[in-house]
This record gives C-alpha cells, sequence and structure tokens, in this order.
C-alpha cells in the first residue's frame, strides 16, 4: 500500500502532462514565428539593400554625364543639325557629353551623345548612347537599363535668367533658337521604396 502512494506521488498526472504539453506547443509557436519574422525582415533588408545599390549605380551614372555636357551639336541621321542640349519632353532629354574613356585607343571621339527616357510600360530608366556623335540613317543607340520600377520621371532645365523649362531649345517667333544659356538640369524621380527624390546638376560653362 505504502508503495502504491509513493509512485503516485512520484508521477505525473495527466492534467499536469497536458498542460505542459500545452506550454510546449505555446513556446514552439512563438519561437516559429519569431523565426519567421526574423527571416522576413532579413529578406526584406537584403531587398533593400539591393535596390539601393541600384539607385546609388544610376545616380552616379546620371551624375557623370551631366557634369559632363558639352556645348557641341550633332547632325542627325537626315543631316540635320541639332542642339547640343535636346529637351523634347519632361521624360527625355538628349545631349553631348565629354569623357568618354577610350582605353583601347580607337579612332574616335572622346565626346559621346546620350539620351536619357523613362519607358513607361516596363517602368524602366533607360539610357541611350551612340557609338558616333553625327549619325548616318543607321545609326541605332545602344540601350542600358539604369533603374528599375521608375514611377515618374521629369527633367527641367534652367536658363541664365532662372527660368526652368521643360522644353529646349527654346525658339522664338521668328523661329530661331533664343540665345540663353543653360546653367543647370533638374531630375525629378519617383521610385519605391524611396518616394520622391530631385536632382540638380550644373550644367558646365553655364
Amino acid at each position: 500500500m505504502r508503495a502504491m502512494v509513493a509512485n503516485r506521488a512520484n508521477g505525473f498526472t495527466l492534467i499536469e502532462i497536458l498542460v505542459a504539453l500545452f506550454i510546449f506547443a505555446i513556446v514552439g509557436l512563438m519561437g516559429t514565428q519569431l523565426i519567421s519574422r526574423v527571416s522576413n525582415q532579413q529578406v526584406i533588408l537584403s531587398e533593400r539593400g539591393a535596390r539601393l545599390i541600384e539607385l546609388q549605380r544610376a545616380m552616379s551614372i546620371l551624375k557623370r554625364d551631366f557634369m559632363q555636357i558639352q556645348r557641341r551639336s550633332i547632325r542627325d541621321g537626315y543631316g540635320d543639325q541639332q542642339p547640343a542640349i535636346q529637351l523634347e519632353d519632361d521624360d527625355l532629354i538628349e545631349f553631348t557629353r565629354a569623357g568618354w574613356r577610350n582605353p583601347l585607343g580607337q579612332i574616335r571621339s572622346e565626346l559621346q551623345r546620350v539620351a536619357y527616357h523613362l519607358d513607361k510600360e516596363k517602368h524602366e530608366l533607360q539610357r541611350y548612347y551612340w557609338p558616333v556623335l553625327d549619325r548616318s540613317q543607321d545609326s541605332e543607340p545602344l540601350v542600358q537599363v539604369l533603374l528599375s520600377d521608375v514611377r515618374k520621371l521629369e527633367f527641367n532645365v534652367v536658363d541664365q535668367a532662372g527660368n526652368v523649362h521643360s522644353f529646349w531649345p527654346q525658339v522664338s517667333t521668328g523661329g530661331q533658337a533664343n540665345g540663353s544659356a543653360l546653367v543647370a538640369v533638374i531630375m525629378k524621380m519617383e521610385t519605391p521604396p524611396f518616394g520622391s527624390m530631385e536632382r540638380i546638376w550644373e550644367v558646365p560653362g553655364g
């Protein structure tokens, strides 16, 4: 009789076992949720880091191009002269830049014609560049995707008088381009997750 009482005193009742299992289940669930949250945060941080690197790279290329603008006009594929800086629409700008590196020593100019454009279907900021300045009819630009998931892109230019223009060059009533020089280019862009941003680059020799 005493042995039976001792065995019951040293064991666990069914209720105690169920309570212990319930506690272990709660702790396990909390641990799983914590691990899941940490894992999700790591994925978000990794994606955000990759996105930031992509944005910084695009901004670096933009800055390099705009800060090396040259006042060298070109001829298009039909032989018509085009201005050194051409802003046809709020999301399309074309200009001549210096500093086109030539490590292979090719027979070509170190000036380069480039353009920036927003592909509204793909939401891509695209950079166009031509292998020659004065083009022939078969001259086609090469396309470089600088930044994905761009929701809005707007370029404006500032002249010497401080006026902001969404088209350039400005044409007078007589059909001639005015002689005012540009001093800056303004870019406004909207891209997630960073939202809206604005950059201003001074045009050399303005």
